[in-house]
Order: structure tokens, then C-alpha cells, then sequence
């Protein structure tokens, strides 16, 4: 039981820093063996759930005891995204400044809805996102907040969308009931992230409210066939409202054409939103600065630093050039949160659907000054290397192909024997590669479709992930293939 006599109460400091350091010799421990389990666990549904009591306990437990059930129970139920053979979805990285960051975060477990709650996290949030702007080469005068995930991100630029179309009075009547409002319409490439879709969703356009542009040969958003869709419903009567670009898309880390795209919005007066969320961030090498070409000209951008900036999730950093549009969407400000700070006091609860703030802000900090540019600098290109690795590896056996370009750290290919045509037959066997290629336990990778044929996916983005291990995940997807045929 507790160290301390019983009544309401929390840790003692004594008792605090007793498991304090316990948690912390596990957190070391776990992120410097990350290998010691296997990246996926073996485990089935509901196994978790009948190791575990159906209603919590009557009388607290030892902290000794918690700790060993997160050892014996959670450790092995669970997908190690830290383990450097993570190379599925995009694979991230909770590193050790971001960890201390997170952790310290919640030790002042601020609510930064306005910035008398948490003037810290205010301004740190204001001066960090400046500095991550600064080091994408991106230009001064785009206003940042922080979010959980690119999803809420996008959701928030096309809220703030609807209302640089002033003479819609979304904010004021809605969109219920309105005759006097014309079918609105979002734009995004049949590659967009289905956040852009959920979007829609949510801010009540229907599945009809968003249109997929077909993509050319490189599987990027075909300009020409953007300007005919803007112009096809136009004559029908349907308002285009926006149009989402990506730099990075998920399946094939395509860069659509934002300049061009930028181009027709300013002709065409709509928002120009950017998800950036996944390759923005190869945009702090100087080589690589041209992928976010024409990024300058949007309305907003997405980047998430949790996915391939070493911070822990959740960060997700939406960047505006109209931060007034995006207060319009979303500030309220009921009486018992009003206060006597000057008008030009940030308050973040104006800024998205969420009242509460969390000081996510100093975990980025933290890595920021912790790797310092450089050294952000040379991880990006270290995965750079490794994944044009394993693509010369895949172009050089006669039995797998690549199926898109290699332009970041993501690589897609296939299994594809000479025997075998039929792409039917290819996916199946492919499927069954990756299965056993995740049985293995040493690496996890994921698949997607490129114009309909089945892609192993490799995404590399772990602080820990080496060369090694990228030869590991070659051999043993020699190995599955051979074990197939």
C-alpha cells in the first residue's frame, strides 16, 4: 500500500522521486534495448483485456505493483513505434530530450487555453514554431499553433476556408437549412490523405463536398485537370472552396505542383491548404529546400514533428498566413474566460475546436535546442541514405521491382517473379511476403496500392534505425519471398 497515511492525498516528493527514478530507469532501459522485444506483438485480440480486473480496485495499490504489471502486461501487448525495425506507416521517433520534455510538461500539467493560464506555454509556442519556420526556409509572416494530429490540423485551415468566403455567414447562420447556400467543394489529388476527407465530413459537406483530382506519372496532382474540375462545377452551380496540395503523400510520397496549384487559387480566389505533415521536414536540408516550392503562396501548411522530427506524438504545427480567418472560425469567448489582457494577448483556445491547451510546446523545444539544427540536419539525411540503400538493393534482384520514385525515406516495391502476370496472383503472394516478413519480429512494414498493384512499404524515420537494420529487412524479405514460391 501508499507510504503514507491513509487519506485523500498524492505522492509524497519522497515518494515521488522513489518511482520517479524507477520510471525513469525503465524509459532508459526500454530506449536502449528497443530490439529486446519484438516490433509487433505476438498477441491476439481481447488477450490484454482478460489478463485485466473488470473494475478498478477498491483500495489503491503499490506503486511496486503497477510498475510490474506495466512491465509483465503493457510491454509485451504492445507495438514498439520506438524500436528501431519500425519502418511501417511513416515510422517516428520519441527521443530522450522530447521524452524529458513530455514528462516535464506534465509535471506542470498547464490547461493553456488563454495565455494568463499559461503564459510560458504561450510564447514558447509562439517562439519555437518560429524557429521550426525559420528552419524550413519559409517565410516570415506565417502564424503557428500546435495540434494533435495533422487530421485536426487540416480540419481547422478549411474551417478557417469557409470564412475567407465572407458572403457565405457560415460562422454567423450556418449551413443547415439555407437555400441561399450553393454546394461547397474541397479539391485534394486521388493520393491526399483521407484527413482531407474526414474534413469534409466533419464541417458537414458530404462525401459529394470533396472532388479527387487525378494525379500524372508521377503521382502528383494534374494541374490540367484541376483547372477542368473548377471549371465543370462552376457551370453546375457548386462553389469551390478549397484546395488541398501534398508534399509527401502517404502512399507514394508524391510532391504535387503547389506553385502551379497556388497559381489557380489566386485566380480562382479559394484557400490553398497544404499537407506538408510528412515531408516538410526535409525542408530544413538545404538541398532538399525546393520541396516546398510555392509553399510561400499558400493559405496554410501542416507539419507534423512527430513524425519525422524526433518529438513524441502528439505534435502536429499548423502554420497560417490568415490567423485572423482562423480565429473567425473558431473563437468564443464566454464570460467567465474573459479577461482585461490587451487585445493583441494570443489566447490558443481561439484557434481550434479545443478549449484545453496542453504545453506541447516544450517537448519540441526540448529537441530543437537538444540536436540543434545540424543535428536534425544529419538524421534527415542518414534516412536519406538508408532508404536509397534499400532501393538499389530491390533495383538490383531480378525477382523485385520499385513501384515509385525513392524521393524521401519511404520505398515501395514488390515481390514479382518472372513466372508470374497476373496481378491477382501478385498480390496474393505479396501479402503473404509481408505477413511473414512481420512474423519475424525484427521488422514491421506496412503496404499500400499503386495504381492497384499491392506495395511493400518501407518508411524509415527512427532516430535508431541503422543500416543493420535496413539489411535485415532486406534479407528477411529475400527470405519470405523464397519461402512463398
Amino acid at each position: 500500500m501508499h507510504d503514507s497515511p491513509s487519506r485523500p492525498h498524492d505522492m509524497s516528493p519522497d515518494e515521488f522521486r522513489r518511482h520517479g527514478y524507477a520510471a525513469i530507469d525503465r524509459i532508459a532501459d526500454y530506449l536502449a534495448h528497443p530490439e529486446g522485444w519484438p516490433v509487433l506483438p505476438r498477441v491476439q485480440p481481447g488477450d490484454l483485456r482478460r489478463q485485466l480486473p473488470g473494475s478498478a480496485p477498491e483500495q489503491g495499490e503499490a506503486m511496486e505493483a503497477l510498475l510490474r504489471d506495466y512491465d509483465e502486461l503493457i510491454l509485451p501487448h504492445t507495438t514498439h513505434w520506438n524500436h528501431p525495425g519500425f519502418m511501417a506507416y511513416f515510422s517516428i521517433t520519441g527521443s530522450g530530450p522530447g521524452i524529458l520534455g513530455e514528462l516535464l510538461a506534465a509535471g506542470l500539467n498547464i490547461n493553456a487555453m488563454l495565455w494568463r493560464t499559461g503564459p510560458a506555454a504561450t510564447e514558447l509556442e509562439e517562439t519555437t514554431l518560429d524557429w521550426l519556420r525559420q528552419l524550413m526556409g519559409l517565410p516570415a509572416g506565417l502564424d503557428g499553433t500546435i495540434n494533435d494530429t495533422a487530421s485536426s490540423s487540416t480540419l481547422y485551415a478549411l474551417a478557417a476556408a469557409r470564412e475567407l468566403q465572407a458572403d457565405l455567414k457560415i460562422r454567423e447562420a450556418g449551413l443547415a437549412g439555407r437555400p441561399d447556400v450553393p454546394r461547397l467543394r474541397v479539391y485534394c489529388s486521388e493520393e491526399a490523405h483521407s484527413s482531407v476527407d474526414k474534413a469534409v465530413l466533419t464541417l458537414g459537406l458530404g462525401l459529394t463536398g470533396i472532388r479527387h483530382i487525378p494525379t500524372d506519372d508521377e503521382h502528383a496532382l494534374d494541374v490540367l485537370a484541376l483547372e477542368a474540375a473548377l471549371a465543370e462545377d462552376r457551370a453546375a452551380g457548386i462553389r469551390p472552396l478549397a484546395v488541398v496540395a501534398t508534399v509527401g503523400t502517404t502512399s507514394t510520397t508524391s510532391v504535387d505542383p503547389v506553385a502551379a496549384i497556388a497559381d489557380i487559387c489566386t485566380r480562382e480566389g479559394i484557400w490553398l491548404h497544404v499537407d506538408a505533415s510528412y515531408a516538410g521536414a526535409v525542408a530544413l536540408l538545404p538541398e532538399m529546400r525546393s520541396v516546398l516550392d510555392g509553399c510561400d503562396r499558400a493559405d496554410s501548411l501542416v507539419v507534423n514533428p512527430h513524425k519525422w522530427l524526433l518529438t513524441p506524438v502528439d505534435c502536429s504545427v499548423l502554420y497560417t498566413r490568415r490567423p485572423d480567418l482562423l480565429k473567425r472560425a473558431f473563437s468564443l469567448v464566454p464570460e467567465y474566460l474573459t479577461t482585461s489582457d490587451p487585445d493583441d494577448v494570443r489566447n490558443l483556445m481561439d484557434y481550434g475546436v479545443s478549449l484545453g491547451r496542453r504545453f506541447r510546446a516544450l517537448k519540441l523545444w526540448f529537441v530543437l535546442r537538444w540536436y540543434g539544427a545540424e543535428g536534425l540536419r544529419e538524421v534527415l539525411r542518414h534516412h536519406l541514405r538508408l532508404a536509397r540503400f534499400f532501393a538499389d538493393q530491390v533495383a538490383d534482384d531480378p525477382q523485385f521491382e520499385l513501384l515509385a520514385p525513392v524521393r524521401f525515406s519511404v520505398v515501395l516495391f514488390r515481390f514479382r517473379p518472372a513466372a508470374i502476370a497476373s496481378e491477382e496472383e501478385l498480390e496474393r503472394l505479396n501479402a503473404e511476403v509481408l505477413k511473414r516478413l512481420n512474423a519475424s519480429g525484427q521488422v514491421f512494414l506496412s503496404h499500400t496500392k499503386v495504381r492497384g498493384r499491392y506495395a511493400l512499404r518501407l518508411a524509415i524515420g527512427n532516430a535508431r534505425t541503422d543500416r543493420h537494420h535496413v539489411e535485415d529487412a532486406w534479407r528477411l524479405a529475400r527470405e519470405a519471398a523464397q519461402s512463398v514460391t
